[in-house]
């Protein structure tokens, strides 16, 4: 029993301090400080998606655009529904390679994350990013998961040619393991399509674009490593 007591009044004196610190805080009226919770990684990817947005963009019938997790897209037509007494006007966009077709609100589509392509220079630019250094975080790999995925379905061009940057290998490094191969080859081929479209070519040709411009990151790295030894 007395150690028990012991115990308690131990306990006692550790967290007195803190509760008298706390009490006086209050009665001082001072708020108590409570740290930010870090953003999860889809949220923070979506923030900078939004903050990058061009709400003013104007979309035309049978033209290209982008549409977040699906891609490049074809708007095929504006329809008219009545929808609760009201009449919305709706792009309809067709995605080629996944076979379906979407109706997004004429109003509400730039809101939703849809854009126009890019432009030469913006693929150009992209380009060179990656065949930039890779920035790899040291979190553990489902975190960074979320993050790459959340990037390769915000609609946004950089954020999907930092996942290519960052999880592209060349042939003499370590293998890749098979989500980290398949989160890669998706990022690759989201870009790929919209290089297609604004080159105008067919995807095989987007994707080898993507591929020279890596293969040159891999012989500046070999050529690093070899100046160093």
């Amino acid at each position: 029993m007395a150690t028990s007591n012991t115990a308690n009044a131990l306990k006692a004196i550790k967290v007195a301090p803190a509760q008298s610190k706390a009490k006086k805080a209050e009665a001082e009226g001072e708020k108590p400080k409570i740290a930010p919770a870090p953003l999860r990684p889809a949220l923070k990817v979506a923030k900078r998606a939004e903050a990058n947005r061009d709400k003013n963009q104007k979309f035309k019938v049978d033209t290209n655009i982008i549409y977040p997790a699906h891609g490049v897209g074809y708007i095929t037509e504006i329809e008219k529904q009545e929808i609760a007494g009201m009449e919305i006007e709706l792009f309809v966009i067709e995605f080629e390679h996944e076979k379906m077709k979407l109706r997004v609100p004429v109003a509400k589509a730039a809101a939703a994350g849809m854009r126009n392509l890019a432009t030469a220079k913006r693929i150009d630019e992209m380009m060179t990013l990656i065949q930039g250094k890779p920035r790899i975080k040291r979190t553990m790999w489902s975190r960074r998961a979320q993050e790459y995925e959340a990037k390769i379905n915000s609609g946004d061009l950089q954020a999907v040619c930092e996942v290519v940057r960052d999880l592209f290998r060349p042939a003499d490094q370590p293998e890749q393991s098979y989500s980290e191969r398949q989160l890669f080859e998706q990022a690759r081929e989201r870009f790929g399509r919209e290089v297609a479209a604004v080159r105008k070519k067919d995807l095989d040709a987007g994707i080898e674009e993507i591929m020279k411009n890596l293969e040159k990151r891999a012989k500046a790295e070999a050529k690093e490593a070899k100046t160093e030894e």
